[in-house]
C-alpha cells in the first residue's frame, strides 16, 4: 500500500520504518527539515534498536522517503497516519494543536483528491478526541464528509521505547477503531502480515484501551513497590514474593477481577486489606495505592445508590444480594450495604435471592441473618416474580442466570439497574436499562 506518515518523532519514525519493512511504500512528513533529510539519507531520526537498519534498507530499496510537503504526500498515498505528539497541558489535559494542524493539512489536500483516502489517527488521544478534533478538522478543510468521501480510523500503538521495533512486529493485538467499514478494512490491510489478533472496535473503545493499558501498568509498578516496601521492613525478599505472585495466572495475572461492575465484598478481601493497611501503618509506612482501594470501593456503592435515585421511584426490587452468585454468604456484602442505604432513605425495598432464602431456613448463615440483618430478612420475597410485580426499579445484584429473564419481562415504567452485566449483548436494549459501568 501507499502510506503517508505525518510526524517523524518516535511513533512516526518507528511506524514508517516498520511499515516499509513490510513492503509498503511510505512517505514520511514533518515540518522539521532535519528529520526529513535524515530519513532521505537512510538515517533514523530517533535512537531505537533495529530501526536504523530498517530505515536504511527501505530507503535503499525505494520504499521510504520523506518530505515537508503535506499535499504531495496525501496525493501520493492511499492512507495517511497521524503520528504527531500530544503533550500535556498544565492541568493534565492533552494539547491536540498538532493533531488538529495535521488534520487540517490532510483535509486541505483531500479537497483536491477524488480517490477514496483513509486517515488513521495513531497519536495517543483521550476518548472522544477523534470525533471532536480530527473529524471536524478534516471535514471543514476538505469540504467532504467523513465515512463517505474518506475514511477515518483510530489505531493505537503499543510500543515500548527500546523494544519498539520488536513490539511493532509482535503486538498483543492490533486495534482498529472504525468510523466506516471501508476505512477499517483498508487500515486492517496495513497489518495483514503481522501475526496478532485483529480487533475492530468503535472509535471510543480504541481510544480508551491505550489509557486502560498504561494506567494498569502504572498501577502494577506502584502496587509492587508498596508490597516491596512492606517486605523490606520485615526482611522479606520482595522479589521472591512477587515471583510467586506472578505464577498465579488463574487469579492474579488473568482476566479475573478485571470486569467493570459493582463493589467487592465477602469475608476475605475487605478483611485482609484492612489488616495489611493496619500492619503497614504500624510499620510507619505510607501505602497510598493500597489505602485508596477501600474508599474507591465505597464510592462504587454510592454510585449505585445514585443510579437508583435518578430512576425516580421509591419502589425498588433487588435480585441477588449475597456477596456473589452461587453463595449464601452475606458477610460484608456490598449489596447489603446498598440495601441498608435504600431502607434508611425511605425506599420500599423487596428482595429475592434463592441462595439466601435457603440459608435462612437451614444454612450456615441462618444465625447471621437472624441476628445481624433481621430487618433485611423481613423484606425477602419467595420468588423473582413477586419482586417484579411490586417494584418500579429492578436492581440486579448477582449474575444468577435466572435474573437475565427479568430484562425480557419489564412492564411499562420499570427500569433495570444492572450491577453485574447480566446481559452480555446490549443490542436492542432501550433507556429502561442502565448498567453501572456501561
Amino acid at each position: 500500500m501507499k502510506i503517508s506518515v505525518f510526524g517523524l518523532g518516535y511513533v512516526g519514525s518507528v511506524s514508517a520504518g516498520c511499515l516499509s519493512a513490510l513492503g509498503h511504500e511510505v512517505i514520511g512528513v514533518d515540518i522539521n527539515t532535519m528529520k526529513v533529510e535524515m530519513i532521505n539519507a537512510g538515517e533514523s531520526p530517533v535512537i531505537e534498536a533495529g530501526l536504523q537498519e530498517k530505515i536504511a534498507e527501505a530507503v535503499q530499496r525505494g520504499r521510504l522517503r520523506a518530505t515537508t510537503d503535506a499535499a504531495e504526500a496525501v496525493a501520493a498515498s492511499d492512507v495517511s497516519l497521524i503520528c504527531v505528539g500530544t503533550p500535556s497541558n498544565h492541568n493534565g489535559d492533552l494539547d491536540l494543536r498538532y493533531v488538529e494542524r495535521v488534520s487540517r493539512q490532510i483535509g486541505s489536500a483531500l479537497a483536491d483528491k477524488s480517490a477514496y483516502h483513509v486517515v488513521v489517527a495513531r497519536s495517543t488521544m483521550l476518548p472522544g478526541s477523534t470525533a471532536s478534533s480530527v473529524i471536524p478538522a478534516l471535514e471543514e478543510t476538505s469540504g467532504k464528509r467523513a465515512g463517505e468521501a474518506f475514511g477515518v480510523v483510530y489505531n493505537p500503538e503499543f510500543l515500548r521505547e527500546g523494544n519498539a521495533v520488536f513490539d511493532f512486529f509482535h503486538p498483543p493485538y492490533t486495534i482498529i477503531g472504525r468510523l466506516d467499514h471501508r476505512g477499517a478494512e483498508t487500515a486492517a490491510a496495513l497489518y495483514e502480515a503481522i501475526d496478532a489478533p485483529l480487533l475492530v472496535t468503535p472509535l471510543g473503545v480504541a481510544e480508551m484501551i491505550k489509557y486502560a493499558n498504561n494506567a494498569f501498568h502504572a498501577l502494577k509498578v506502584a502496587f509492587a513497590n508498596e508490597i516491596g516496601n512492606i517486605c523490606k521492613r520485615h526482611g522479606i525478599d520482595s522479589h521472591a514474593v512477587m515471583e510467586i505472585f506472578c505464577m498465579d495466572t488463574k487469579l492474579n495475572l488473568s482476566p479475573y477481577y478485571l470486569k467493570p461492575g459493582y463493589a467487592f465484598g465477602g469475608s476475605c478481601l475487605p478483611k485482609d486489606l484492612r489488616a495489611l493497611l493496619y500492619h503497614a501503618h504500624r510499620l510507619d509506612l505510607s501505602v497510598p495505592v493500597l489505602e485508596s482501594i477501600l474508599p474507591s470501593n465505597a464510592l462504587q456503592i454510592k454510585h449505585a445508590f445514585e443510579l437508583i435515585q435518578r430512576a425516580g421511584s421509591k419502589k425498588v426490587g433487588v435480585l441477588g444480594f449475597s456477596f456473589k452468585a452461587g453463595t449464601d454468604d452475606l458477610r460484608e456484602s456490598p449489596m447489603v450495604e446498598l440495601i441498608e442505604m435504600l431502607v434508611g432513605k425511605g425506599y420500599q425495598v423487596r428482595l429475592y435471592d434463592k441462595n439466601v432464602s435457603l440459608a435462612r431456613l437451614h444454612g450456615a448463615n441462618r444465625v447471621y441473618i437472624e441476628r445481624e440483618i433481621p430487618h433485611i430478612a423481613s423484606l425477602m420475597c419467595n420468588s423473582m416474580e413477586e419482586v417484579l410485580a411490586t417494584s418500579d426499579v429492578i436492581v440486579i445484584g448477582t449474575d444468577e442466570p435466572e435474573f437475565a429473564g427479568a430484562l425480557e419481562r419489564l412492564r411499562e415504567g420499570q427500569t433495570v439497574i444492572d450491577l453485574k452485566r447480566i446481559r452480555k449483548n446490549l443490542d436492542g436494549l432501550d433507556e429502561r436499562y442502565q448498567g453501572i459501568c456501561w
